[in-house]
């Protein structure tokens, strides 16, 4: 198969887009503040519109490298293209999510997956799809914090990341939170534990996604995109599932 041809038999696949658009008013990490834009140019004025945008590494859709968390781990740069494109995986938990806001993926959820559609292959990308993304235009709903100043919301449990990175050798995760601790177990141990072992295996993840109730468990693949900027630890990306079902 030529390149041409196999170019042409992606774009006859079903593309869905798992990206936030980027907005001043989205939910964003604490540490930041809304995404400022400032117009330099206009067409009226000088025939070309051009505009300055600040925004935060974790604004959105984002990919974190390792050394996000990690002394000495890998930078974005250290990702290779190569390793952006991967097989995807979907956890459907949205039914748990509705019932616990602040549930933790664990590694019987895992197991039952497995039990259903096999194991998931070493070098996947494996996806926790709980329906938070539908929060991202409130800061209060997206963060969900309660009485006690904990933020109650889904994330990964440890054991459950460390049954993917050092029994099935998956290659990356993602969710559409801003953490990948559940906020319960966050606030329990002081630190986001699960998002520090995670990057700790030096595996990067994405956060903040979008439309994963739209990508079936299996039979996908992602795409992982950003702009190339020296020694970026994190920075919003655009990322996109391409189905085996016909467009």
């Amino acid at each position: 198969m030529t390149t041409h041809e196999l170019l042409a038999g992606l774009k006859a696949k079903k593309w869905v887009n798992l990206t936030h658009e980027v907005t001043k008013d989205m939910a964003i990490y604490q540490a930041f503040n809304p995404l400022q834009e400032r117009v330099l140019t206009t067409l009226e004025e000088t025939g070309s519109d051009n505009r300055e945008y600040t925004l935060g590494t974790s604004h959105g859709t984002h990919i974190d490298a390792p050394a996000h968390f990690m002394a000495g781990g890998r930078i974005m740069a250290d990702i290779p293209q190569k390793e952006r494109y991967l097989p995807l995986y979907v956890l459907h938990l949205e039914d748990k999510v509705a019932a616990n806001a602040g549930y933790a993926v664990t590694v019987e959820d895992i197991k039952a997956f497995e039990a259903r559609y096999g194991d998931i292959p070493a070098g996947a990308f494996v996806a926790f799809s709980s329906g938070w993304y539908k929060r991202i235009h409130s800061q209060e709903a997206f963060t969900n914090t309660n009485e006690d100043g904990v933020e109650v919301t889904p994330g990964w449990s440890v054991a459950a990341l460390e049954y993917l990175s050092r029994d099935q050798g998956i290659t990356a995760i993602g969710h559409e939170t801003l953490n990948t601790d559940a906020g319960p177990e966050a606030a329990a141990a002081g630190d986001l534990v699960a998002q520090r072992f995670w990057l700790n295996e030096n595996k990067f993840q994405v956060e903040v996604m979008a439309n994963l109730d739209q990508v079936p468990a299996v039979g996908s693949a992602i795409m992982i995109n950003a702009p190339h900027i020296k020694d970026a630890v994190a920075f919003p990306a655009e990322v996109i599932a391409v189905l085996d079902e016909e467009a």
